[in-house]
Order: structure tokens, then C-alpha cells, then sequence
């Protein structure tokens, strides 16, 4: 399993969004997305820098794995 670093808000929508998750509004400073056939919807902080634990739990939400995302990064 690969080891994750604290990456922005930005860059985080970035790879959600290559495997198929779209923004469709933001709350305050959270962008929120979807995607097609997911009950699920991704909260994602637009901070500099996202803590690990948010950023784990935020992968795990959506469906993929660890390794996943950091090949999409």
C-alpha cells in the first residue's frame, strides 16, 4: 500500500474527478461532488493542505483504493 501526503483541496477534486466524479456545488469552503450510481456524495475541504486522516476517509467514500488514487495522482 502506498503512503499518502498531505496534498491540497485542488488536487484532490483533480483525481476524483478522473475516476468520474463531478462537482456540483460548493458550501462554504467544501466543494461537493457526485457521481453516477454512487448513493454517495464527496465533501471535499478546499483547504492547502488536506490532514490524512480526511484525505483516507475521503478515498474510502468514493470507492477506491489507496493505491488507486495515488495512480491517479
Amino acid at each position: 500500500m502506498g503512503r499518502l501526503a498531505n496534498i491540497s483541496g485542488k488536487e484532490a477534486v483533480k483525481v476524483f474527478q478522473k475516476s468520474g466524479w463531478q462537482p456540483v456545488g460548493q458550501v462554504g469552503s467544501h466543494l461537493v461532488m457526485v457521481k453516477p450510481g454512487v448513493r454517495v456524495n464527496l465533501s471535499i475541504p478546499q483547504h492547502r493542505e488536506l490532514s490524512v486522516g480526511t484525505l483516507r476517509a475521503l478515498i474510502r467514500c468514493s470507492g477506491l483504493t489507496v493505491d488507486e488514487f495515488l495512480a491517479l495522482l
